[in-house]
């Protein structure tokens, strides 16, 4: 008994160091990224992009090898695009939730052990799984009574590793949190707790189990849209049962025409069926990929898989139709009004700047003809805005965004020319109208855009004759937002304190080289010791204007 504890002792103290193995190579690679004498040649944005795609290709990797909790926390930092930046958060997104199965003697073991008495029911389990992931995998089975299901059997002995590792987690997010330049607008702290409660819930398929009888009360009355049901007396909270429901896979095209079916029709019926769970309900499937989607062989679209559910608050709700109100108008000061409203925007920073952003935004992805990734596109300004940058974003808003373009790009690869905005349409207005407003408010808004208009052309003459008489009288006051100057101005004053530091630390070098080739060699330790906490300070600068540069580069990433 000694023995197994000793040996389960250094079992967990390995799997810690291969965790904090993994962080401390991320934090070593993130900083000589950072500095631009690393890159051969001549430091580019370019460059920086690829070692970025690079690293964020690793750390996929390390999560994959790390195992199920790992996994997991990589595809909610996917959803964090104030965390990471975008070219990190669309190789997370797209991290594979699959690993090798578990044998199947392991899995009836489960099965009987959660079932008890229930297992008689049970005269056929198939050996080989439809589907293994992280968590889980997939078994069909036969009932007594002839009813086909399957069955979602958790891997055993989850949710010790999980909270091993989720530990872990905790206490490289609280080394984060302590440096001020990592932490800096992010919280670390909240994020691991957040991590924590999220994946341990989601070891409950209990839970599972009400959204998949939630999403399918939905769509009831729909014959397009089938949602396998739940069956309570065989589902536990590491097992559950639903109906089997087999399904052409959504973007194998060749099958869906071999079997007389039309893609486009199943392109509508997902799109409609998408805008009604986000409008209408609030609660939507967040993982629409082709693993999870299906189609019948009578055409009706079918959803798989409820571990990921995302849900939309009202007041979000009664806030998106404002802003897609802000939007359809392209009034960028009345939707930055309803961003920092919502939350999505600090209150306390220069909102200038921001709303520019917000126009061009408006102007470059929200002019008809829309492309066929207009979802794509806003994700991808929405990402760049968020990291580092005084954004907020909601999560469960990135999970929309997220969900609309998994969905996009599912849809394109069945046709080319897919674009969703065309179905939005007949969606849009009671959005639009969320808030017990009339649907005609767009109609509205223009002819009140028109109205201010008209009253500010009509009072033109007169305010210009009055500002001239001030002018004549020299009583015209000139006030000057100097936001944009101070700012240059300080990058000017830190770009000159760190070129004083460096000529400094070259003078200092090169004392210390005299000074070792003298007779007295040991006196060279007196410039070096001198030369410490200057370049310390040298490199806080550094760091300081490289974030200054990303916020520069906005415009040209949004344009």
């Amino acid at each position: 008994m000694a023995f197994k504890k000793i040996l389960d002792f250094l079992s967990r103290g390995f799997r810690a160091l291969r965790i904090w193995k993994t962080f401390l190579s991320l934090l070593i690679f993130l900083w000589w990224d950072a500095r631009k004498w690393s890159y051969l040649g001549a430091f580019t944005p370019e460059k920086r992009q690829l070692r970025q795609q690079i690293r964020a290709r690793w750390l996929t990797r390390e999560f994959v090898h790390l195992g199920s909790a790992f996994i997991k926390l990589g595809q909610l930092l996917s959803a964090r695009p104030d965390v990471l930046p975008s070219s990190w958060v669309s190789e997370l997104a797209d991290l594979q939730d699959k690993v090798p199965a578990f044998d199947f003697q392991t899995a009836q073991q489960v099965v009987k052990h959660e079932l008890g008495g229930k297992y008689s029911e049970i005269i056929d389990l198939n050996k080989e799984p439809l589907g293994a992931a992280s968590l889980a995998q997939v078994h069909r089975a036969r009932l007594k009574n002839g009813r086909e299901i399957v069955l979602k059997i958790q891997r055993p002995g989850l949710e010790k590793l999980f909270r091993l590792d989720l530990t872990v987690m905790q206490q490289v997010a609280a080394v984060l949190q302590k440096n001020p330049s990592w932490s800096n607008g992010r919280d670390f702290i909240g994020i691991a707790k957040e991590s924590r409660k999220v994946l341990l819930r989601e070891l409950d398929f209990r839970l599972e189990a009400q959204y998949a009888a939630r999403f399918r009360q939905q769509f009831l009355d729909q014959n397009d849209i089938r949602v396998p049901s739940v069956i309570w007396e065989l589902s536990t909270s590491k097992l559950l049962c639903l109906d089997y429901l087999p399904g052409i896979k959504v973007n194998d095209r060749k099958a869906l025409l071999k079997n007389g079916i039309d893609p486009n029709s199943i392109l509508e019926i997902g799109a409609a069926s998408y805008l009604k769970q986000l409008v209408q309900f609030g609660f939507f499937h967040a993982d629409p990929h082709p693993g999870n989607l299906a189609v019948t062989t009578d055409g009706a679209l079918i959803y798989y898989d409820f571990g990921m559910m995302g849900l939309i608050s009202d007041g979000l709700r009664k806030r998106l139709g404002a802003m897609v109100t802000a939007a359809a108008t392209k009034d960028a000061t009345k939707l930055v009004a309803e961003l920092q409203a919502a939350g999505l925007i600090a209150s306390d920073i220069e909102i200038g700047p921001v709303r520019r952003l917000v126009r061009v935004m408006l102007k470059e992805a929200l002019t008809p003809p829309f492309s066929g990734n207009v979802i794509e596109k806003l994700s991808g300004d929405l990402y760049d805005l968020v990291y580092g940058k005084p954004f907020r974003l909601p999560v469960e808003l990135i999970f929309v965004m997220r969900a609309l373009s998994t969905f996009e790009g599912v849809a394109r690869s069945l046709d080319p020319g897919f674009n969703l905005m065309d179905i939005a349409k007949p969606y849009l207005l009671p959005l639009m109208s969320s808030s017990n407003a009339n649907p005609n408010d767009l109609i509205n808004e223009l002819g009140r855009q028109v109205g201010v208009l008209g009253s500010k052309a009509v009072s033109l003459p007169k305010r210009l004759d009055e500002s001239l008489e001030k002018l004549e009288q020299g009583d015209l006051q000139l006030q000057i937002r100097m936001g944009e100057s101070d700012r240059q101005l300080r990058r000017m004053i830190t770009t000159q304190r760190a070129l004083g530091q460096s000529i400094l630390l070259g003078c200092l070098g090169i004392s210390a080289a005299l000074l070792g080739s003298s007779a007295k060699p040991i006196y060279s330790l007196l410039p070096l010791l001198i030369a410490c906490p200057i370049g310390f300070g040298w490199l806080k600068l550094q760091v300081k204007m490289n974030r200054d540069n990303r916020i520069d580069n906005i415009p040209k990433r949004i344009s």
